[in-house]
C-alpha cells in the first residue's frame, strides 16, 4: 500500500482514514505573546475555528496533536493554558479524543494536559506513530507522522506551507511530515534546501520527498513529484 493511500491532505492537516484520526502539528500556542504580529481574529479564535472546521470535515474519533502544542519553553501562561482548554473543548464537542504528543518546546504541557505522551500509534495496518520529529523515535513503524521544521515552498512568488511525503525515509519507513498549523510559525522553505537544512533526524533525504500543498481557494490538495524532478523549475 501506498504511503499516502489512507491520508486525507487538509489545510495544514490530515486525516488518517484507518487510525480515524486527525492529526495537527506544531500550533506553538503562545507565539502571539512573544511577537510583535497578531492575526486580524486573533490566535486563539484563529486556531479554534480552524479546528472547527477540520473536526466537521472529518469527524474523527481522535484528534492527535503532534508536538509543539505551546510556543514558549518554561512555563506556559495563563492565555495559553485557556487557549489549549478551547481546543480541548472543540474535540469534546466533535466527540474526538484530544491526543497530546511533546514536542521539543512542550516544556510546560504537563500543566495544560494530565496525559502527554511521546508518541502515539495511530494505527497497525500499516504501523503508525505520530511523534514530534525533533529526535529518533523509540518505536518501529512502517510509517511516522511528524511535524518540527514547518515547511514551506515557495510557488510563483507565493510561499505556501506543506507536507512532505517522504518514502522510505528513515530506516525504512516512510515519513509523512506535516506544516505548521500555526499560521505564525516560519519555516523551512524546501525549494533549495536539503536534507542537512531541516532539523528532523528522520529525513536524510529531501530530493525523493514529494511535497503536498492544499489549495484552500479550489479546497483541494497538489501532489507533486520528487522535489529533484522539477527543483529547478521553482
Amino acid at each position: 500500500m501506498d504511503a499516502v493511500d489512507d491520508v486525507e491532505f487538509l489545510p495544514r492537516a490530515v486525516y488518517l482514514r484507518r487510525a480515524d484520526a486527525l492529526v495537527l502539528a506544531d500550533l506553538h500556542v503562545g507565539r502571539g505573546e512573544s511577537s510583535s504580529l497578531r492575526l486580524p481574529v486573533g490566535e486563539r479564535r484563529d486556531l479554534v475555528e480552524r479546528l472547527d472546521a477540520l473536526l466537521a470535515a472529518t469527524g474523527p474519533a481522535r484528534t492527535v496533536f503532534a508536538g509543539d502544542v505551546l510556543h514558549r519553553f518554561g512555563t506556559a501562561s495563563a492565555r495559553s493554558r485557556e487557549t489549549v482548554e478551547a481546543l480541548r473543548g472543540c474535540c469534546d464537542d466533535a466527540g474526538s479524543t484530544p491526543v497530546f504528543v511533546r514536542g521539543n518546546h512542550d516544556t510546560a504541557l504537563e500543566s495544560v494536559s494530565d496525559d502527554v505522551r511521546e508518541h502515539y500509534v495511530a494505527c497497525d495496518d500499516p504501523r503508525t506513530v505520530v511523534c514530534h520529529g525533533h529526535e529518533e523515535p523509540s518505536v518501529d513503524a512502517d510509517r511516522y507522522v511528524i511535524g518540527h521544521d514547518h515547511p514551506a515552498i515557495e510557488i510563483e512568488g507565493q510561499r505556501r506551507p506543506c507536507a512532505l511525503d517522504a518514502p522510505d525515509a528513515y530506516r525504512g519507513a516512510d515519513v509523512l511530515m506535516l506544516p505548521a498549523f500555526s499560521r505564525l510559525a516560519p519555516g523551512v522553505e524546501i525549494n533549495a534546501a536539503r536534507a542537512a537544512d531541516l532539523l528532523s533526524p528522520l529525513v536524510d533525504d529531501l530530493d525523493s520527498a514529494r511535497p503536498v500543498v492544499y489549495d484552500e481557494g479550489r479546497e483541494v490538495a497538489l501532489t507533486f513529484p520528487p522535489l529533484e524532478s522539477f527543483r529547478r523549475m521553482l
